[in-house]
């Protein structure tokens, strides 16, 4: 056996670990270590550990529930998961530093999984928003949250994919979301995901369980818009046409006899009365192909479509009765929002 060269000896003749080279802490971490650190040390202050009481079901069950959030503006806007809070009776939001606030929500929207609070407070630290339109593949994602109650974890990974959809709790598909395998857990809801410089790219939000390293985030140029409509309205308005629907396969001939865009559509399965629907004269059995000239494969597709603008506008559908393509008239009306 060879002999252990003296530099790995103490002086006590054991073995010991190699020294780095350099002095001081920055010698001992290395570029990546620098740049999680880095971003964790700018954007902790702002994360919030949310406690949340729930409607009670009986007499005497008490509902909790946990998640997390982090401080926009200075002011004490926060940012979280519309399935942290909803339906919430109390907030209360606590940080790092053991600061703990009473918090009120503002807004939340199912659809993209988005809510804002507020807490009574100013010159918080505020986390510095980024842009996920310039995002790449493979590059640094940092999270941070509170897990199970864990509060400030930081965990750290990669942008896995973008452009991802994921199904809303209300239904609905969030378009545009980031899929990353920095790991999260329960708690970590509504929490930043950062980028190396500690700027916010996504609102982390979902989790598949018993899978590994596929985690996901609301956009944050999504969360922005979102965020926006609930300072300006308290919420996200969107169109509704009231009628229940399928997703149908259209039979080849058809789709070549009235050269149509797409080879599904969404068929008329029942009617709301009084709805927008029935007012303009759709029947069950129709399938729409098209709304606003739009192709429409899919109730997804028609989602996209009702959007705030289309609300009070007379919208062309093209729907299939049987063999004929009709042209109808139908204006949205606002959607009601979750109770």
């Amino acid at each position: 056996m060879g002999q252990i060269p003296a530099f790995l000896l103490d002086q006590s003749g054991h073995s010991a670990p190699a020294a780095p080279s350099g002095s001081g802490d920055d010698a001992l971490l290395d570029a990546y270590s620098r740049a999680v650190v880095g971003a964790a040390e700018r954007i902790g202050p702002t994360v919030a550990h949310l406690e949340i009481e729930l409607p009670k079901r009986s007499r005497t069950a008490e509902r909790r529930g946990s998640g997390s959030g982090f401080v926009f503006t200075p002011d004490g806007l926060i940012v979280t998961n519309s399935h942290v809070v909803h339906g919430a009776r109390a907030v209360r939001a606590s940080f790092a530093d053991g600061s703990g606030y009473d918090a009120d929500v503002i807004g939340d929207d199912p659809d993209t999984d988005i809510a804002v609070i507020r807490i009574g407070a100013s010159g918080l630290p505020a986390a510095a928003l980024g842009s996920s339109r310039d995002l790449r593949v493979g590059q640094l994602a940092i999270a941070i949250g509170n897990p199970y109650g864990f509060q400030h974890t930081v965990t750290a990974g990669v942008v896995s994919a973008l452009g991802r959809s994921l199904r809303a709790y209300s239904g609905r598909l969030i378009d545009d979301v980031i899929q990353t395998d920095a790991a999260l857990n329960p708690g970590n809801s509504g929490g930043p995901l950062v980028d190396s410089h500690g700027a916010v790219i996504g609102v982390n939000t979902a989790i598949i369980p018993m899978a590994q390293g596929i985690c996901f985030a609301t956009a944050i140029d999504t969360a922005k818009w979102v965020v926006t409509q609930l300072l300006l309205h308290g919420k996200v308005r969107r169109g509704y046409l009231g009628f229940a629907g399928a997703n149908v396969p259209l039979a080849r001939r058809t789709v070549r006899y009235h050269e149509l865009l797409v080879e599904r559509g969404v068929r008329v399965e029942s009617l709301e009365a009084g709805g927008p629907a029935e007012d303009a004269g759709l029947e069950s059995g129709d399938v729409i192909v098209a709304f606003g000239g739009h192709p429409v494969a899919g109730i997804d597709d028609l989602h996209r479509l009702l959007t705030g603008e289309r609300i009070g506008q007379p919208t062309t559908i093209s729907a299939l009765r049987r063999s004929r393509l009709l042209e109808v008239a139908i204006t949205a009306a606002e959607r009601a929002p979750l109770p």
